[in-house]
């Protein structure tokens, strides 16, 4: 169980990541590499990849990053530092700056559990050729895992942070808190994780805590090891939704052009989603019937430019990046 402490200062210092972290999503996604799904959509997703991986030159490479993300586990702190909440680009500079110690640390205790490939005493040293070319390396991993997908992956990020949102301001941060996964508990200031695959108590310290929703995180929630790092929690998202290709209607002339190619109340229902609305919310606000609603929702999100995720008796509808592209044309 992971018991995660939290002051009245920590409270109010709590947020969501404003987006999908690339570097935590590199990291991840790498854990599920190796493995097998009964997901048909992460089994194509590794089928391609593992595909794309077989035709790469530089083999050493893959296999020190395959060795730094064992898809169990322990992995080094220091693959995803915080400063990737700003970008894939400034995620690679922390790195390379990441200072001698820190990466000895990490991979003697990744050491103790599995055996490394010959090119980590060389990042181990701090060895500045050595740290590039593991940044270089997770950039061309990403450019083939992730880029193809990363429409999707933003989307189904999006979603969830509008979910986090409506959470928060119908329930405060417990309801923010308690809602990221079933079977978690806020008590006097402490959210408990009983899941989490070791026994840890982590003090925030007036810290606050970010929240990263992920695309490639499994069922299992990850907080970094070190208690002196700003504390980061990244918890799992429903891919389904990202993965998916649910008054009035846009305002001015780009609303109009938007009526006339997706007809006038099928704009509405994706203006009307840019925050997230529910089935009935956008019956209500755009007078037509709850099953007019759902028939229009499906055909948006079936065109690549809604996501719905179902909570109890509600769908909630967001836009997808194609949708808002769309909205914003």
């Amino acid at each position: 169980m992971l018991k995660i402490h939290f002051s009245g200062e920590d409270i109010l210092r709590t947020r969501v990541a404003p987006a999908a972290d690339p570097v935590w999503e590199v990291v991840l996604s790498l854990h599920l590499l190796p493995g097998r799904s009964r997901d048909p959509l992460l089994a194509g997703w590794r089928r391609e990849v593992s595909r794309g991986l077989r035709r790469q030159a530089d083999a050493d490479a893959l296999r020190l990053l395959s060795a730094l993300s064992p898809p169990r586990g322990y992995f080094p702190d220091f693959l995803t530092p915080y400063e990737s909440v700003h970008g894939f680009e400034a995620g690679m500079a922390a790195l390379r700056r990441t200072p001698i110690a820190l990466l000895q640390r990490d991979l003697t205790l990744l050491a103790n559990s599995r055996s490394l490939p010959a090119g980590a005493a060389a990042l181990a040293r701090g060895e500045p050729d050595a740290l590039a070319h593991l940044t270089e390396t997770m950039g061309r991993y990403r450019e083939l895992a992730l880029g193809p997908y990363w429409a999707r992956v933003q989307g189904a990020v999006e979603a969830d942070r509008v979910r986090r949102a409506r959470a928060m301001l119908d329930g405060g941060i417990e309801a923010l808190l308690t809602t990221l996964r079933p079977g978690w508990r806020w008590e006097s200031g402490v959210l408990e994780i009983p899941a989490y695959p070791s026994t840890r108590e982590l003090h925030l310290r007036g810290r606050g805590l970010l929240l990263v929703p992920s695309f490639f995180c499994a069922n299992t929630p990850v907080a970094l090891l070190d208690p002196e790092l700003p504390p980061v929690l990244v918890y799992p998202v429903d891919r389904l939704g990202g993965l998916t290709s649910d008054g009035g209607g846009p305002a001015g002339a780009g609303g109009e052009a938007l009526a006339a190619l997706l007809g006038r109340t099928r704009a509405g229902v994706l203006a009307a989603s840019d925050d997230g609305c529910t089935t009935g919310e956008l019956a209500r606000r755009l007078q037509i019937s709850p099953a007019a609603a759902s028939q229009h929702t499906t055909v948006l999100r079936n065109a690549g430019m809604l996501v719905s995720h179902r909570d109890r008796n509600t769908v909630l509808h967001t836009l997808t990046p194609l949708g808002r592209a769309v909205l914003n044309a």
